[in-house]
């Protein structure tokens, strides 16, 4: 089934096909996000108003919204302009009055005939102690009372689109939509007690009370499934279409291993030998690896990832690892250089800055396979960049490498595994989410020899204080670093903020003592900046986040965050983990500016408190949504319309275990599940799953 089952064709036409909405609206529409009828079907309301009939507003506490049967008792018209036109009616008990503004008088006359009954539905307030209902939502005769619904959904809506647009425009849609085939294990709908898919799409848009609007409703939380069944059932099919890419055996002999071992100065972590053991089984196998290593700051990845390496060179191959930034790339080859020298294995770097002759004589050693380690940047992938036997590739801060740039490596060899590597622990629900077509290891121990970090948080009012205490730790031969806060997005005025506050603190702490790199320095200087400071010849480096990730300088034990309400949580842990790395006691400053809201303050708290980047991350995901976290532009994230990652992790993982076990019994969804779950996959428009089951 590689075209769109003729079941959805109705969801899939134009909105202008449901009523009330012309090209107008059609365009209005784009405001929420929704182009086409199935996207309004999955826009469910966020809340509801009550609008049962009552017998009179007598013991209502206002203001608040009513429905009631009303006599018209007579017209208050007003000459004057600008003043508001009054309708005075009564219920069975009590009166009250209707207020119009600029509504023509002979209009309502016809709506309210004077000793007609009505009924009217709208918000009753108190002015001037009089009780009063400013433009009614509803007015109907008595005999279609029933039009008004007694719990009124509210949709979210944009500019030119209103509640009634909603109301008539989703009513439309509910009437072309079809009832389904149920893709769901059958076991697991009874032990939920969800509904069948239409009566739960159906209940949605029609809540009955306050309950039905919340995420746990039954309803929402079957729809919710669905969209992550979905998502899931896609991140599977792209994992099983890897697996079935005929992989290579490397089976590691353990000896060059060994090597690294024994040069060490201490053991391996728990975390550390599993993550081994899980990568050299994986690569032991005929399928392609896909693994995921996520490790906190300072877990010690770099020896999960030269032992990788190590175990596909002992197997007659050539490993590859991949960093984002030259600076990156510089630091792995100083952390790894040691430890392939102690296995003695040649290990070599390309970047941009290669050139010629010297670039020349690398490619040749490579294509020789006299190279058997390359550590590089995105370069790597540039023609001419040939190896003799390319067998496994680590890239490192994924969130910078697309999927596509992870395809595009895979070409360089026959079959290459691939190790991704983060130093972002990122929440369950959100890593399930995006790297699902991945295994994960996870290293949640620090190794020895790492210090704890003291952290503080400090008032930008005392920064003369502060400025001072630099003074004396700088004279007894400590290291900082002074990042600068974030300006508005904005590189440019990120790097307006460290130039000055660089100039502030050279007049501060004296010439020579103080460097600066930030975003918008040419590669050289910015090198040439850290390369000092690595040196120990400049005491302090002001910079921008450019340093966040990966850079190594054991001697700085000073982390100075300036504005620190500005950064994510995520950025703050990164930042903080550039220090601790030596022996020496290290301390994290975070400055803020007061006054600080309510969430900026328990945001700095949590980082007092814990250096668990994985609670860090889950609390961050809690404070301010699965998108921000990881940036959802570029994040690869999908947006779901029902779904919420944030609450709904357990619901993500069994939609994970659901999908894999799915395609494990049924790999080309033939059967009658199988088929349903291919209409699910249209519906939710995961048309690259569609095209890999037609590959497949």
């Amino acid at each position: 089934m590689s075209t769109r089952p003729e079941i959805l064709f109705p969801l899939f036409g134009s909105l202008t096909k449901l009523d009330g909405i012309g090209p107008k609206t059609a365009q209005n529409f784009e405001g929420l996000g929704v182009e086409k009828p199935r996207d309004l079907l999955f826009t469910l309301p966020y809340a509801g108003i009550d609008r049962q009939l009552r017998s009179s507003i007598r013991g209502l506490v206002p203001p608040a919204t009513i429905t009631v049967e009303v006599t018209v008792q007579g017209h208050k018209p007003n000459r004057q302009k600008g003043r508001p036109y009054r309708v005075v009616v009564s219920d069975n008990e009590d009166s009250f009055q209707l207020v119009f503004f600029h509504a023509r008088g002979d209009y309502l006359q016809k709506l309210f005939p004077t000793g007609q009954r009505r009924v009217v539905s709208g918000k009753l307030e108190v002015f001037d102690s009089i009780a009063q209902m400013v433009h009614p939502e509803h007015v109907l005769p008595v005999d279609k009372a029933d039009e008004i619904p007694a719990f009124e959904p509210v949709y979210p809506l944009t500019a030119g689109v209103t509640q009634k647009v909603m109301w008539k425009a989703t009513r439309s849609v509910l009437e072309r939509t079809a009832e389904l085939q149920e893709w769901i294990d059958p076991s697991l709908k009874a032990q939920q007690r969800w509904p069948d898919w239409h009566l739960a799409i159906t209940s949605g848009h029609a809540p009955q009370s306050a309950s039905n609007v919340l995420p746990t409703d039954k309803s929402r939380e079957r729809l919710a499934y669905d969209e992550l069944m979905a998502h899931q059932l896609t991140l599977a099919l792209a994992r099983a279409t890897a697996r079935r890419a005929k992989g290579r055996a490397s089976v590691a002999t353990g000896a060059l291993q060994k090597k690294v071992l024994a040069a060490l100065r201490y053991d391996p972590t728990g975390a550390q030998t599993r993550a081994i053991g899980e990568i050299v089984g994986d690569l032991r196998e005929p399928v392609r690896m896909n693994r995921l290593l996520q490790g906190d700051v300072g877990s010690g990845k770099t020896l999960v990832a030269i032992m990788a390496l190590l175990a596909v060179v002992e197997a007659g191959g050539q490993g590859v690892l991949m960093a984002p930034t030259e600076i990156l790339a510089r630091q792995h080859l100083e952390g790894l250089r040691p430890l392939a020298e102690s296995a003695g294995v040649v290990l070599e770097i390309l970047t941009g800055r290669d050139k010629g002759a010297e670039r020349a004589k690398k490619l040749v050693a490579l294509d020789a396979g006299d190279i058997q380690i390359l550590v590089g940047t995105h370069a790597v992938f540039q023609k001419g960049v040939e190896f003799k036997d390319l067998r496994l590739a680590v890239i490192d801060e994924q969130h910078r490498f697309g999927v596509a740039q992870r395809m595009q490596l895979g070409a360089k060899g026959e079959a290459v595994d691939v190790l991704v590597m983060t130093a972002t622990p990122i929440p369950r629900s959100l890593a399930l989410a995006q790297y699902g077509d991945m295994d994960v290891s996870i290293l949640d121990e620090k190794p020895p020899g790492r210090t704890p970090v003291q952290t503080a948080l400090v008032s930008t009012d005392r920064l003369d204080e502060v400025v001072e205490k630099l003074r004396k730790a700088v004279a007894d031969g400590k290291q900082a670093y002074w990042v600068c806060p974030l300006v508005e997005e904005s590189e440019v005025m990120d790097m307006t903020a460290a130039e000055e506050r660089f100039k502030h603190l050279r007049a501060a702490l004296g010439e020579g003592v103080v460097g600066l790199v930030h975003g918008q320095m040419p590669l050289a200087e910015k090198d040439e900046a850290m390369a000092k400071f690595v040196a120990g010849e400049t005491p302090v480096l002001v910079a921008t986040t450019v340093i966040e990730v990966g850079v190594n300088v054991p001697n700085a034990s000073i982390m100075m965050i300036e504005r620190a309400e500005s950064f994510g949580l995520a950025q703050l842990h990164q930042l903080r983990g550039r220090v601790g790395r030596g022996a020496e006691a290290s301390t994290c400053l975070m400055l803020y500016q007061n006054p600080l809201t309510e969430t900026g303050r328990r945001r700095l708290e949590i980082l007092r408190e814990t250096e668990d980047g994985f609670r860090i991350s889950e609390e961050d995901l809690a404070i301010r949504g699965a998108g921000d976290v990881i940036g959802t532009a570029q994040s690869g994230l999908p947006r779901f319309r029902i779904a919420d990652l944030e609450s709904q992790t357990a619901l993500m993982a069994r939609a994970q275990k659901d999908a894999r076990k799915l395609l494990h019994d049924d790999p080309s969804l033939e059967t009658e599940r199988g088929q349903a779950a291919r209409v699910l996959l249209w519906l939710m428009e995961q048309d690259k799953a569609i095209r890999l089951i037609s590959v497949g």
